[in-house]
């Protein structure tokens, strides 16, 4: 096999661990963003979450890993929009920050 070969095989077999390692970390970020929410007695809209931010990252223990930001959007009183974000490392979520909670 050519070298050209072997090495757009490796790219395709990276491109596959990337795009299958998202799937997982969104939908990690999904299942925090609907307890953060479920536990505030707050409301995910669209139930979905977007990224905003993609970039290499240390653990702990110094491995080097992906580290993700996710919005989403949330409703406190049901007739609002509010943001709030998920911070994923690797695949475990490290941060939710929905704001602060409006008393009225």
């Amino acid at each position: 096999m050519p070298v050209f070969e072997i090495a757009g095989l490796i790219l395709l077999a990276g491109l596959g661990w990337f795009w299958l390692d998202s799937l997982k970390a969104r939908d990690a970020a999904i299942q925090a963003a609907r307890q953060a929410c479920g536990a505030e007695d707050m409301q995910l809209l669209d139930d979905t979450v977007s990224i905003a931010s993609l970039k290499p990252a240390r653990d702990d223990d110094g491995h080097l890993m992906l580290a993700r930001v996710y919005t989403f959007e949330f409703s406190d009183t049901g007739d609002n929009r509010r943001r709030g974000s998920v911070a994923l490392l690797g695949n475990d979520v490290s941060l939710i920050n929905i704001g602060p909670r409006l008393v009225h």
